[in-house]
């Protein structure tokens, strides 16, 4: 008897392989001991949160007593919250934003799908980048769309605007930037964007609206050797950055995310109009209380960057003496190396029976690599090394 639609049983089937290995990784802990598992499949920030959030965190404590404290709000958010934001993102892209530009939401997962409900008809096409996050074909065919992956250009990961070139047509209604990127630690040059975005200038004009560009960049804060990460709201009039505080934070149960508009876009009042509508009837209903408070207290503060930076070099050691093939990350905590002997999924396997887990990168679209987060302690990863040797021989 079927209980699960087609489109869903496709998904568990796609979406589901870093889970699986996370749960995996949990079997494996239970079996062998915590200290034996060398667990990099899941991009959790181990860090605790900076001390502005505890003293956020203690403030709303002071003012439970208020009434509506954990009441409902406007969909879109606290007005002084999206207004506090505004200022900081405004600071941060270099354009003017206000609080009517910016949408706050359940996480950035929450932000985007409120924005592809408010913006696709069914068939309307979603580019994506590949390798890239796993949940972008669920989160588009959610509603209506269909998402479509250009692969970047082989070695680099660097984009291919040809590739992209041919992959717009008249069906396409967006094109999702993450970057720095999951999973391959790659950012996009300013060169890349201003390109990239003269593309999309010259295919809106041609096929008569908008071709948005949604820049997913939750590891904004996270690059590293004096790497740029070019801010798109002053580059292109039909720019969206969606974000969160889960990563810079530490604080990914919170939820907490936020969807902002180029002060240039034409129309973007109505565009909101329908992000806010959406905020609700997708029952995300209003972002959370707490998240709130603890984002605007935290405003300007983000978890020490130089652990994550330290965490990377080691990683980059460990593989660099065990055999492996890989380009150093930019930025983000994930390594994307290449899968000895090319079936990484199988080589995946291999490393789980050496107690180490990763994702094989046919999760990502990128297939013949894996991919190893590294927001663990370095012990961890200096533990690993046995085991990364010790299954990379066996592809010799």
């Amino acid at each position: 008897m079927e209980l699960l639609s087609a489109a869903m049983a496709d998904n568990i089937g796609k979406g589901s392989m870093i889970r699986r290995m996370f749960e995996a990784g949990i079997a494996l802990k239970r079996e062998h001991g915590e200290e034996a598992v060398c667990d990099f499949s899941l991009g959790n920030p181990d860090l605790p949160p900076p001390p502005a959030v505890a003293d956020g965190l203690r403030s709303l404590l002071g003012g439970m007593d208020k009434p509506f404290a954990l009441g409902y709000m406007p969909n879109g958010g606290f007005d002084w919250a999206r207004n506090a934001l505004a200022v900081h993102l405004s600071g941060e892209q270099g354009v003017p934003l206000t609080g009517g530009e910016v949408i706050l939401t359940c996480g950035a997962a929450g932000g985007l799908n409120s924005l592809f409900k408010a913006i696709l008809n069914p068939g309307d096409q979603v580019l994506g980048i590949a390798p890239y996050f796993v949940e972008y074909g669920a989160y588009v065919g959610n509603h209506g769309g269909v998402f479509r992956a250009v692969p970047s250009r082989p070695e680099t990961f660097a984009l291919d605007l040809d590739a992209l070139d041919a992959a717009i047509t008249p069906e396409t209604r967006a094109l999702i930037l993450n970057s720095p990127n999951n999973p391959t630690g790659q950012v996009y040059s300013r060169r890349e964007i201003t390109d990239l975005c003269a593309l999309l200038e010259r295919r809106s004009a041609r096929t008569g609206r908008p071709i948005f560009l949604v820049a997913d960049e939750p590891y904004r804060f996270l690059a590293y050797d004096g790497v740029e990460v070019p801010a798109l709201l002053p580059l292109y009039p039909y720019a969206i950055v969606a974000s969160s505080f889960s990563k810079n934070l530490s604080m990914p149960g919170e939820r907490i995310g936020y969807l902002a508009l180029s002060p240039r876009m034409e129309g973007r009042e109505d565009l909101m109009a329908g992000l806010l509508l959406a905020n609700r009837i997708l029952g995300f209903v209003n972002p959370p209380v707490i998240g709130q408070r603890l984002m605007a207290a935290a405003l300007g503060s983000q978890v020490d960057a130089g652990v994550y930076e330290r965490r990377r070099n080691a990683m980059a050691e460990v593989l660099k003496e065990a055999g492996y093939e890989f380009l150093l990350p930019k930025g983000a905590f994930y390594f994307f190396p290449r899968a000895p002997g090319g079936d990484d999924v199988a080589f995946a396997d291999t490393l789980r029976r050496h107690l180490i887990l990763g994702v094989s990168g046919s999760a990502f679209g990128g297939p013949g690599y894996f991919r190893l987060a590294f927001c663990v302690e370095e012990a961890v990863i200096y533990r690993a090394a046995p085991g990364l040797r010790a299954a990379v021989r066996e592809f010799a």
